[in-house]
């Protein structure tokens, strides 16, 4: 069975301080039992469920919420002393019998909660001696609660200074290893820097190099290329392979004429190559036949023949060089096409 004791003041004897026991099992809705006493008197008393349930129907409340004002109005002391009152009358029938009543105060009014009948206890110090041995009770528990608590707060108070000592040395390391990495990356870092300043060195060095090296091979470069352009527009053909003496002579003219003429004179390259090839042709058919005349003299002036037959050969020869002049070169056909 629990038990509860609070202090409570009587209206009809404000000046007096009452002393309420409330004891119930479970639940206030299964009914408690009431002592109340100002020390000198006492008078005990009982709530049955049957009364909870009808002072509910009295009051138009659900159970559950009348017994929750109950255990606010008997139990709890934690809520304003005056928003409760209680009141004990005699009753008019029998003196031995008291009314004690509980009420809730609203803003402007009361309305009453219930009402128990308490009778006068003939050796009131019996109900004395027990709420004061309830109240030691309570003290010594409290009081036991209390030393558990500080015990436990003891502990848990070296528990935290362990706690903090742990920590503190966790910070420390923490700090110590954050500045060794940072050492490490700073170091790390100025390497890679300078390695990259370094590359960066040898890259420009290796572009001088590359750019001198560049400057010094160009009119070298530039004399190639002046010498493969003049050689694409004044080639040798197969035929002047063939006759360098020839080729050289119209090399030397047409150079000649490109020097004479002027910049805004000068022909195009393909009709002077054909020109350039027919001059060739009737240069070599001019001198092949010089030279074969002066091989046929010669060979009549070392073996002189009879008239007829010179005149023969004269003949023949005559015929042959006019038909080998009158020959017309393919070249030449291409040409005047």
């Amino acid at each position: 069975m629990e038990k509860k004791i609070r202090k409570i003041y009587i209206s009809s004897y404000p000046g007096t301080i009452y002393f309420l026991q409330i004891s119930w099992k479970k639940d206030l809705g299964n009914g408690f039992a009431v002592a109340l006493t100002d020390g000198k008197s006492a008078w005990t008393g009982e709530v049955f469920p049957e009364d909870v349930t009808q002072e509910a129907k009295d009051m138009e409340m659900e159970r559950s919420n009348y017994v929750d004002e109950l255990r606010k109005a008997l139990i709890m002391t934690t809520l304003p002393a005056n928003k409760y009152n209680f009141d004990l009358l005699e009753d008019e029938e029998n003196p031995e019998i008291y009314h004690f009543t509980y009420e809730k105060k609203l803003k402007e009014v009361a309305f009453k909660l219930g009402s128990t009948k308490l009778k006068n206890v003939q050796n009131p110090a019996h109900v004395i001696r027990e709420l004061i041995n309830y109240c030691l009770d309570c003290t010594s528990e409290l009081y036991s609660r209390n030393e558990h608590l500080q015990k436990e707060n003891e502990r848990l108070q070296c528990d935290w200074n362990d706690m903090h000592a742990q920590l503190e040395k966790f910070v420390n390391g923490k700090e110590e290893l954050e500045r060794d990495l940072y050492t490490r990356f700073t170091c790390v870092l100025n390497e890679k820097k300078a390695k990259i300043r370094s590359l960066k060195e040898k890259l420009l060095e290796s572009q001088e190099r590359l750019k001198q090296k560049s400057e010094e091979t160009a009119p070298d470069d530039t004399l190639v290329a002046k010498e493969m352009k003049y050689d694409a527009f004044a080639g040798s053909t197969d035929e002047e392979q063939e006759s360098p003496a020839v080729a050289s002579k119209t090399a030397a003219a047409s150079r000649r004429r490109s020097l004479v003429s002027y910049i805004d004179d000068a022909p195009d390259v393909a009709p002077s190559r054909k020109r350039r090839q027919r001059g060739q042709k009737t240069f070599y058919t001019d001198e092949v036949a010089n030279t074969s005349k002066a091989a046929k003299e010669e060979t009549q002036r070392c073996n002189p023949v009879p008239a007829k037959a010179v005149g023969t050969t004269l003949s023949t020869e005559g015929t042959s060089s006019q038909t080998l002049i009158n020959t017309p070169d393919p070249d030449d056909l291409f040409s005047d096409i």
